[in-house]
């Protein structure tokens, strides 16, 4: 399996689609995190020893009945261990305008009732001061559902420009994470789940749709010294990593040609190579482009399994309450 590094790192956002409030990093600053990943990258190499046996589909499916918002019942990660490719992920990456802290729950299975191809996440984290591995981080998902909408934000059309839906709703001063846009309270393909001993965890989900002036994306937050309400939302954290994940776009073309995600025809997609965001993650010499494995080992189309591990500035931290 290969799979290519990623570094998401810059913060200025050249749309509205996704404003943020950082400016972008300083040569210095992606200068440290690019010599830190190469510090790390033979330690993290030490890890790939053991992968766990495939198992079929329909097992790993069936799996993610073990789920439950107050106790944690995991079944354990596809790679047992952490990979030997590092990503570093910074908090000056926008968490864009659809995040909403109140719906991101602490589960290990995000999907509920959407259909789409399914996808497991497996997220491998590092500290990049260490170069060992990061138990209890606790790794957050959200992204569009398989037509381009979001959840908790169902009131938005995926097809209007961000400019647009602001300007319908009469606002005209936004602030992103002060600004309230949610116009519901539903959950689905949002959550959160901690790494365990090994730095590993696993979150299943579907492959994204798209939306408007975006690429297909899935955004990852990491938190260190979090804790969480008694619904499983998180109410405070240390944020060490916010970053975008992106597919290859031959895999896109693939699934984007398939039901449900063919019905979605009122806009085009947006290409990699169109979207305003995506080539920031090349800053540093970086790829934010990971690669899949068929989760039957025959055809991706029956679900994948996406391999990241993520390498955090433990020591650049932004605080969230």
């Amino acid at each position: 399996m290969h799979l290519n590094l990623l570094f998401l790192a810059s913060a200025a956002m050249a749309t509205l689609a996704h404003p943020g409030p950082h400016e972008s990093l300083s040569h210095s600053t992606l200068q440290r995190r690019n010599m830190q990943g190469k510090r790390c990258s033979e330690h993290v190499a030490s890890f790939n020893k053991r992968r766990m046996a495939k198992r079929s589909l329909a097992k790993r499916w069936e799996g993610s009945d073990h789920n439950t918002t107050y106790e944690i019942h995991t079944e354990a990660p596809f790679y047992e261990t952490i990979n030997n490719d590092t990503c570093v992920l910074a908090p000056e990456v926008t968490r864009g305008p659809y995040v909403w802290p109140r719906s991101q729950t602490l589960r290990q299975d995000m999907t509920e009732d959407q259909v789409g191809v399914p996808l497991w996440l497996d997220i491998g984290v590092i500290s990049m001061d260490t170069c060992e591995p990061l138990p209890d981080a606790l790794i957050d998902f959200w992204h569009c559902n398989s037509t381009g909408s979001y959840s908790s934000f169902t009131g938005l059309s995926p097809n209007t420009p961000f400019e647009e839906l602001l300007t319908n709703m009469n606002i005209t001063d936004y602030d992103l994470g002060v600004t309230d846009l949610h116009t519901g309270d539903t959950t689905w393909l949002r959550g959160m789940w901690p790494t365990d001993a090994n730095g590993m965890m696993e979150m299943k989900t579907i492959f994204p749709g798209f939306y408007v002036e975006r690429a297909i994306h899935i955004h990852v937050q990491v938190y260190i010294h979090w804790t969480t309400r008694e619904n499983g939302t998180v109410v405070a954290g240390n944020t060490v990593s916010t970053g975008q994940l992106y597919f290859d776009e031959q895999l896109e073309e693939k699934i984007m040609a398939i039901d449900p995600y063919f019905s979605h025809t009122e806009i085009k997609r947006t290409t990699n190579a169109k979207d305003s965001i995506f080539s920031q993650g090349f800053d540093g010499g970086y790829n934010p482009v990971i690669s899949v494995v068929p989760a039957d080992g025959k055809d991706v189309k029956n679900g994948m399994i996406r391999y990241v591990t993520i390498g955090v500035d433990t020591s650049d931290i932004e605080t969230f309450n």
